[in-house]
């Protein structure tokens, strides 16, 4: 991170402390897990930031001021109608997923970043992000087969 990043998030973190909360984890329910996490960035009361409110009033007008979304018209005060869910910052987690698992990382990993409760969750999501699935263990026969004398499959 250059140092003047690194020293504006250290101002920031010394005029605005981490709040420390306790959030549910894993499965719905009564006795689910709960985790402790400290956000950085807060509402004005200390809560968590609402995902609407920051998408409306923050993350899209950012992508449309950066000329990557259109502008919302003038007097809307959110929608405007070409502005799609996909335009949300929760995309960025979808896009980070898919590229790690593009990339060949693995999906146990890949979940556990997540904080999915299982691999599965993570494939039912990303699965057609992993076109070369597979393709380590054709390798690996297809290589037994040539030492063995036997051309290999294709």
């Amino acid at each position: 991170m250059p140092s003047s990043v690194a020293e504006e998030l250290k101002r920031h973190v010394g005029m605005f402390s981490p709040v420390e909360v306790e959030l549910p984890w894993e499965k719905p329910g009564p006795d689910r897990s709960r985790r402790k996490f400290s956000f950085l960035l807060t509402a004005r009361f200390g809560n968590a930031v609402a995902v609407n409110t920051w998408n409306t009033y923050t993350w899209k007008p950012a992508l449309a001021e950066a000329g990557i979304i259109p502008p919302r018209p003038r007097g809307r005060r959110s929608g405007g109608g070409r502005r799609r869910p996909k335009d949300g910052f929760h995309a960025l987690r979808h896009t980070y997923a898919s590229i790690m698992l593009e990339a060949g990382e693995s999906v146990v990993a890949v979940a556990r970043w997540l904080g999915h409760s299982s691999p599965a969750v993570t494939l039912g999501y990303y699965a057609h992000f992993m076109p070369e699935a597979g393709s380590k263990g054709r390798t690996a026969i297809d290589g037994l087969l040539e030492r063995m004398g036997d051309p290999p499959c294709r």
